[in-house]
């Protein structure tokens, strides 16, 4: 009976996400743990939103609106788009799966970096097409060797702007070399996911190439700034035609009430967004000076996580900080067998997190 899998998906892992919070207390006992091991926000959702979104609990005995119609209406002004090029998923996860399924045929060519994120090989295997890999250069996405990679069969080109996990972005200039190269007829994806939280001048928005009239499309979401990462709600812009295709093959009533309620209630309150980035600036700089004092090595991050390297075996720190309540994310699913991806969390959760790895880097010393 296994015959019937296919067997472009034999070499597929599933997913495996950050351990999480009640896994850890039942396991070890312990009460009060500090989770850095997803890039979720540690901080709740924005207040009005969760009032919509309880307000929307008693309504779902009705499916949501399928088209995420209202949505739509707020979020195009918000991008500065028409309504027609809104593309909403469950979570921006979906929107990379559907832009995948409606160009990708079997053995034509995906393009992107390695580390990055997860969902690119899975969706390029689905598809049964071939992927080119291309590693960092520098924890940076090589953009040149990218560009070199292109070929009469690449079809879509993944970048993932902050990159995750390294937190690195890909520059101005760079982007602007690499995009008079690409074909008409190719993808490219700017997976902008952290994109609230870059203070880099030189940081290259994909917008720029989408309004230029480019085969662009630029995916965001609701899961990091926002804090709605367990609703599932992402979204994005793509020419008319390719949101279209994207509609024809989504799921009916694929991203639910609670979500899109939260969502919409969200977008109107800047100052708790800059708020929010505010305090992850803090964070990150709070944590770049511990980190140095305890002469651990660490990438500069635009984004709401920084990796680190602890020279030492990761899974090793890794479970060690679980013994003092701090779950964290291990590098060797990424290839980089002493790193540590680490969420930024509240000031308080910071603390905490240095104060372990302090004690587990003393203890392993």
């Amino acid at each position: 009976m296994e015959n019937i899998v296919r067997k472009e998906l034999e070499p597929l892992k599933p997913y495996r996400p950050g351990k999480p919070i009640f896994e850890v207390k039942r396991e070890l006992g312990l009460e009060e743990i500090v989770k850095l091991a997803s890039n979720e926000s540690n901080l709740p959702p924005f207040p009005e939103a969760i009032k919509a979104m309880e307000e929307a609990v008693r309504e779902v005995n009705e499916y949501p609106d399928g088209g995420c119609v209202v949505l739509k209406e707020k979020l195009a002004p918000f991008m500065g788009v028409p309504e027609e090029n809104i593309m909403v998923g469950n979570g921006s996860n979906e929107l990379i799966r559907l832009l995948a399924m409606a160009i990708l045929n079997p053995g034509e060519e995906v393009i992107y970096a390695n580390p990055s994120f997860v969902v690119y090989p899975t969706v390029t295997r689905m598809m049964n097409a071939v992927a080119k890999v291309i590693p960092l250069k520098d924890f940076r996405h090589d953009l040149s060797a990218m560009k070199d990679a292109i070929s009469e069969k690449t079809r879509l080109i993944f970048i993932c702007n902050p990159n995750n996990p390294t937190g690195t972005i890909v520059y101005k200039d760079e982007v602007h070399e690499f995009m008079q190269s690409v074909p008409e007829n190719i993808l490219v994806v700017f997976d902008e996911a952290y994109f609230e939280f870059v203070d880099e001048e030189r940081f290259a928005e994909g917008m720029k190439y989408f309004r230029e009239g480019r085969l662009v499309a630029v995916l965001r979401t609701f899961s990091k700034v926002y804090s709605l990462a367990g609703c599932r709600i992402g979204y994005g812009v793509a020419p008319k035609f390719l949101a279209e295709a994207v509609n024809k093959i989504r799921e009916p009533f694929n991203v639910n009430r609670v979500a899109q309620a939260g969502a919409l209630a969200s977008l109107d309150n800047k100052e708790e967004v800059e708020r929010r980035i505010r305090l992850n600036r803090e964070g990150r700089e709070y944590l770049y000076e511990e980190l140095a004092k305890l002469e651990v090595g660490f990438i500069p991050t635009q984004g709401n996580f920084i990796l680190i390297d602890v020279h030492r075996d990761c899974v090793q720190v890794f479970k060690k900080l679980l013994l003092e309540g701090v779950i964290v994310r291990t590098g060797e699913i990424f290839g980089l067998n002493t790193t540590l991806r680490v969420t930024i969390g509240t000031p308080e959760d910071n603390r905490k997190f240095i104060g372990a790895l302090q004690k587990v880097l003393q203890e392993s010393a």
